[in-house]
């Protein structure tokens, strides 16, 4: 047997307090981190230091940037390398004021070479580039994988990707001082997972928070060819509405472009940002810059990539304008629904709780609701100035279209359940001296004289393909009972309208 003395005995007790400490941070995770190094440098862009800060020097002399007034929300950004890209990049880059503020920089791209379910978060360490180390938000990282299913970290997935590398050099050298980034990887190209994706990071997509979305766009095709996909494309993004992005990048897709593999290396990071600014009615996306591979030296005109810079920005909102978020659109056509079902089957009149109502719903404003059987209009009624709230206005006019529309026989209990509900949120009436003021598709018109009148929605110049002088003569002869030239000397108003509906249900 081996004695030891007291003095033995504290310092063994020590040793292994610390071995133990060690072993349970260890395995907590909580102090060992990766930092992931450059992989791409020396191949996409500099590998030196100095180098790469000569090139970005040059880039951003040569860029094109725009002036927001309102703050950058995201940026669509391609990751080429410098050589064919830069010049977009550093534009994009640099319509940010280099002293904004932001408190995270998400960066999504879409996955090159691994696939797998969901999305990949970063959040082990930093990235380092050439120009030094740029900070992960490392807790926010774990917290979106901790309450995403859809989200986690898998390292293989940011190992060899160079579509969030290629971003940070030019974010390194914009900021004056540089806020964290959130990089992620999209691992599954499908609608799904950029609607999942757009979920979990809907609540952090504000201008507090700058989105870099990482993307090239056509691949392939001759110059001329790519010009004018990337443009049907861009021209998409700018609609901010995902459902007619996808469908662009199908149409683009079947008109079988010579060598054309994809309209957008991309698309669900793209995608995943419509669906997350499609909730934002104060979001406007612009295009900065585009060029293709073509336009440098080295490019190949027969077979080119093309790269836009878009801006996603904050439009400060007119004091006057009537702004609906996505939870208020939604809420409205619940109320108007209620109201229908309610009133055809029971015979009376719906009452909402009020103290439910997003606060929107209870400023006074204009609206019709329209009655859809298929395509068929089944029942439309509006009122322009109301001095009641929307939500009152919304349950009247569907009362209205329902039972009082004078083309139509009151609704039938048997018919509601193949009606879907459209809402057109009405702008306060603007009176214009000329029809040179009038914008065929953005305003929708009112015409009144000798107490005739009549109104057409601005969705109708749509819907019917009428020029604008077809467009004032049919509302003239046809709604307000005028003649086809009676707009001519009556008195012109226009309005906007913010216009969402229901799924068609035939």
């Amino acid at each position: 047997m081996i004695l030891m003395s007291n003095t033995q005995i504290r310092r063994l007790c020590l040793i292994m307090v610390l071995i133990c400490g060690a072993f349970l941070s260890y395995g907590q995770g909580t102090e060992s981190t990766v930092n992931r190094a450059p992989a791409f440098a020396g191949s996409f862009y500099p590998a030196g230091r100095d180098a790469l800060s000569s090139n970005l020097d040059q880039l951003f002399s040569q860029a094109s940037p725009m002036e927001f007034e309102g703050t950058i929300q995201s940026l669509i950004v391609p990751h080429a390398g410098y050589t064919y890209s830069g010049i977009v990049a550093a534009s994009a880059f640099k319509s940010i004021p280099p002293d904004a503020a932001y408190k995270n920089i998400f960066i999504i791209a879409s996955s090159h070479r691994e696939q797998f379910a969901g999305a990949s978060v970063y959040n082990v360490g930093n990235y380092m580039t050439p120009l030094g180390e740029v900070e992960v938000n490392r807790e926010l990282g774990l917290a979106l994988a901790a309450q995403n299913k859809t989200i986690s970290y898998q390292p293989k997935a940011h190992d060899r990707e160079h579509s969030i590398e290629v971003q940070l050099p030019f974010l390194q050298y914009h900021f004056k001082d540089l806020p964290p980034i959130v990089p992620i990887v999209m691992g599954s190209s499908t609608v799904a997972a950029a609607r999942d994706l757009a979920a979990a990071l809907h609540p952090y997509f504000t201008p507090e928070n700058l989105f870099i979305i990482s993307s090239d766009f056509s691949h392939y095709p001759a110059y001329q060819d790519a010009v004018r996909i990337d443009r049907l494309t861009a021209e998409a993004i700018e609609k901010k509405d995902p459902e007619n992005f996808y469908n662009t990048l199908r149409k683009n897709s079947r008109e079988a472009v010579p060598n054309l593999v994809t309209s957008t290396c991309g698309w669900s990071s793209i995608l995943t940002m419509l669906y997350m600014a499609d909730a934002r009615e104060n979001l406007k996306v612009t295009p900065i810059l585009y060029r293709n591979s073509g336009d440098s030296r080295e490019g190949d005109r027969e077979r080119v990539v093309g790269y836009w810079a878009i801006a996603g920005h904050v439009v400060d909102p007119d004091p006057g304008a009537f702004l609906l978020g996505a939870d208020d659109k939604k809420a409205l056509l619940e109320l108007s629904r209620t109201t229908l079902q309610t009133y055809v089957e029971e015979g009376r009149i719906y009452q909402p709780v009020l103290q439910a109502l997003p606060t929107a719903l209870k400023r006074p404003a204009g609206a019709f609701v329209s009655l859809y059987t298929g395509k068929r209009l089944r029942g439309c009624i509006g009122n322009f100035n109301p001095d009641e709230p929307l939500y009152f206005v919304v349950q009247e006019m569907t009362i209205a279209a329902a039972s009082r529309d004078p083309r139509f026989a009151p609704v039938e209990a048997p018919e509601l359940e193949y009606i879907h509900i459209e809402i057109s949120v009405l702008t306060p009436l603007h009176k214009i001296n000329s029809i040179d003021e009038f914008q065929l598709g953005k305003h929708g018109i009112y015409i009144s004289k000798d107490g005739k009148s009549g109104t057409y929605l601005p969705q109708v110049a749509e819907d019917t393909g009428w020029s604008k002088e077809e467009f004032l003569g049919h509302c003239s002869r046809e709604k307000a009972g005028l003649g086809w030239d009676g707009w001519k000397s009556a008195d012109l108003y226009t309005y906007e309208a913010i216009v969402f509906r229901e799924e068609n249900k035939e």
